[in-house]
């Protein structure tokens, strides 16, 4: 058992989602999963760990220091902001994601969330359950998806999903992202380019799917969020912390913005006490955009493909490395 390659799972995991690594693992690899966030369990997994999984945990510089065998970090999902990326380089061990593998799902819980916001979904139950029938009410404070103008921030595979599902509703659909697409890919996604500024101005719903950065770190403040139409609603699958949460508190209340979905925040889980839940305007979940059991098989199967193949010296994807090998 010396040599055989040993994979941490450093998220704790549903039993099924912990069948699922079992059943997915490769031949010849080990698998031990957390059983909790707890740092010194991180820290004793990783001193045997060649390959170091992780959902939402955070690796910092003192744990990748720790794991003398690690040949790998393979993230599960997309965003790296967790890990330290600089330490992981300063070490010479790669960072891969899990690029595309659930990035259809993420898109279809940011259409329900449009959805449910634009309907008050979550008020109309609650005043049900309350014994209160309030269609006549509905009826002028709800809106349509179909025919609203989408503005979508950051322009990855999940925007690119949402941007599809989004036909049947007929949106016109406008964008901003840091490199804007050739001409012909704006056609072929029925697509235009807009400046940011113009984003928040044109936009019915804003659909956050960039990064968390230094640079987009509560970019929606209060500042930007002055420039958006007061009937607006804001859609967060990305990252909680693109939005300064005080700010589109006031922003709701004040009437200056109808509501918001939201399936992040900037601490997860947010305190009981986090005004955004509890206005009628807003639309929560719990980070669940990917927590659909296609996902959770897909991006297993992803990361564990990224694993053996890394193992075996075969080439991984080159849009799943974030932290490449020396040699790549």
């Amino acid at each position: 058992m010396m040599n055989t390659p040993q994979i941490a799972f450093l998220t704790p995991v549903a039993k099924k989602t912990a069948d699922e690594l079992y059943r997915l693992l490769p031949n010849g690899f080990e698998l031990k999963i957390a059983n909790q966030n707890d740092r010194e369990e991180h820290r004793e997994l990783l001193k045997e760990a060649h390959y170091a999984f992780l959902g939402g945990t955070h690796l910092d510089a003192d744990l990748i220091q720790s794991a003398p065998k690690l040949k790998l970090i393979q993230k599960w999902g997309i965003g790296v902001d967790k890990i330290d990326l600089i330490a992981a380089k300063d070490r010479g061990v790669p960072v891969a994601i899990t690029n595309g593998a659930n990035a259809s799902q993420v898109a279809e819980h940011a259409i329900l969330l449009m959805l449910a916001t634009l309907r008050k979904l979550p008020y109309a139950r609650q005043s049900l359950i309350d014994g209160q029938w309030i269609n006549s009410e509905l009826r002028v404070s709800c809106s349509q998806l179909v025919g609203k103008t989408v503005g979508i921030f950051g322009l990855g595979n999940i925007a690119k999903h949402v941007i599809k599902q989004l036909r049947g509703f007929d949106t016109p659909v406008i964008y901003y992202t840091r490199t804007r697409l050739s001409t012909a890919e704006e056609a072929r996604l029925n697509i235009q380019y807009v400046d940011f500024k113009t984003l928040l101005q044109q936009s019915d719903i804003l659909s956050l799917h960039a990064p968390l950065t230094d640079a987009t770190k509560n970019i929606i403040n209060a500042e930007n969020l002055a420039l958006m139409k007061k009937d607006a609603i804001i859609i967060n699958t990305a990252r909680g912390e693109l939005i300064d949460e005080d700010a589109l508190v006031k922003a709701i209340q004040t009437k200056n913005l109808r509501g918001a979905g939201l399936d992040v925040f900037a601490n997860e889980p947010p305190n009981p006490d986090n005004p955004l839940l509890k206005l009628d305007g807003v639309v929560a979940t719990p980070h669940a955009g990917a927590s659909v059991i296609e996902a959770v098989i897909s991006v297993i199967e992803h990361g564990m493909n990224n694993i053996a193949n890394f193992e075996k010296g075969i080439p991984l994807d080159p849009a799943d490395w974030i932290v490449r090998p020396p040699a790549v």
